[in-house]
């Protein structure tokens, strides 16, 4: 047994088993209050009252492509099932058409009640990569929202001031810049907040730039005779540039639906100070698995057979073994052994064709001029051999196909038309 203070109630003995398993669920996140310790006392309690950890989690389909970003919290989710707790999987079919002002800049446009159902089904079939859904709780916050009636919502407006809802950061930052606020935006965290009542949360997940939205429905459950809720954030993800957090905007990111050599390769471009913390927040590798991996590297591992093992992992986790093991074969077949890949993209042209159109038209770069750089830079090979010229011709002749190979890993077969 631990002895465990709580500012809330007493010092009460927490058993060690408890104890472990709080911490290994806290691993790489942030949980508020009082961190492991916290979450130990809301297992303890569940657990006596002979109930699983309610554990939430809510997304706003915006979009239709998810990527590892989105997955660290994922990942954390499963970790909670894996201990036996039920996740509680909130669409925000409501919420989605308010747009969350957390990190922008300016009002989200309005989403249909269509596109939000369309791009909700997409997440959960993606989810289900990383989640077991049959254990999985999925509601939709229109339910409860949709017909919250005035005096209600006004009553839930009362549990919050203007000062507030304003020192919301992203709020902060549009006003000290005299962009505009929409009123409806106000709401966003109070609905959020209402979610964790309505599912009776006992902790929420998400990235650090949900710690205000998250900490306001741990304000309000008390409003409505309910146990506080944790918070529990995730850092956000830097993409593959080790810069910037991963987005599909910044074209830095490892999307769920890429193909296996296309998710290896982007792994392997993964900056090697980053290499632990992908093992952390992407991988189920355990704790103890991710602490012997990071020894290795501070002993002087080599940062290539870690990003192979890393790539290897990932690839195995969204596309199983047998593409794992083909996308590390392929990886090393190119770069290791300098040859060609045995499967690749064909092109058909008909006629003699400039070598930077190609490249356009194959889909290999998104513009003549980025081909045409790529070309005098000599990062353009035809079968082997270097080509620096854009209007080089590349000719057609019967019964013969010629391999176009741009930078390390991007070939194309070229073939009569």
């Amino acid at each position: 047994m631990e002895t465990v203070k709580n500012p809330e109630n007493s010092s009460t003995p927490i058993p060690s088993d408890v104890m472990e398993e709080a911490r290994e669920l806290c691993r790489g996140a942030e949980v508020l209050p009082e961190g492991a310790e916290g979450l130990a006392r809301k297992i303890l309690e569940a657990r006596s009252a002979g109930r699983k950890l309610r554990v939430k989690l809510g997304v706003d389909p915006t979009s239709t492509d998810l990527h590892l970003g989105h997955a660290v919290v994922f990942r954390k989710l499963r970790r909670f099932q894996e201990f036996g707790h039920q996740v509680v999987l909130i669409i925000g079919g409501f919420t989605a058409q308010i747009g969350d002002p957390s990190g922008r800049d300016k009002t989200r446009p309005p989403l249909t009640p269509d596109l939000v159902a369309t791009n909700a089904q997409t997440y959960i079939n993606q989810m289900g990569l990383i989640l077991d859904m049959s254990k999985t709780e999925v509601v939709n916050n229109a339910d409860w929202l949709a017909n919250m009636d005035l005096t209600r919502m006004l009553q839930l407006a009362s549990f919050a001031t203007v000062n507030q809802l304003i020192a919301k950061e992203a709020f902060g930052q549009r006003l000290e810049k005299q962009l505009p606020v929409a009123l409806h935006e106000l709401f966003y965290p109070l609905l959020q907040g209402y979610d964790s009542v309505a599912i009776r949360a006992d902790i929420e997940l998400g990235g650090t730039d949900q710690r205000f939205n998250i900490l306001q429905g741990r304000e309000l459950q008390p409003r409505y005779q309910l146990s506080a809720q944790l918070a529990m954030l995730l850092p956000l993800l830097e993409g593959t540039d080790g810069e910037k957090k991963m987005s599909k905007s910044y074209g830095n990111y490892i999307s769920l639906k890429d193909e296996p050599s296309e998710m290896f390769g982007k792994c392997m471009r993964i900056p090697d100070s980053l290499v632990i913390k992908y093992f952390e927040l992407t991988t189920t590798f355990t704790g103890s698995e991710i602490d012997a991996l990071s020894a290795e590297m501070k002993a002087g591992a080599n940062p290539k057979d870690m990003k192979e093992k890393l790539g290897h992992q990932i690839v195995k986790q969204y596309h199983g073994d047998a593409a794992a093991d083909s996308a590390l074969g392929e990886w090393r077949k190119v770069h290791s052994e300098k040859q060609i890949p045995d499967q690749m993209p064909s092109h058909a042209i008909a006629a003699p064709t400039a070598l930077f159109r190609i490249l356009v038209d194959a889909g290999l770069v998104a513009s003549g001029g980025e081909a045409k750089r790529l070309i005098n830079e000599g990062g353009v090979r035809i079968d082997g051999e270097q080509k620096k010229d854009p209007n080089l011709l590349v000719e057609v002749v019967a019964g013969k196909e010629q391999v176009v190979q741009v930078g390390r890993r991007k070939f194309v077969r070229v073939v009569p038309g």
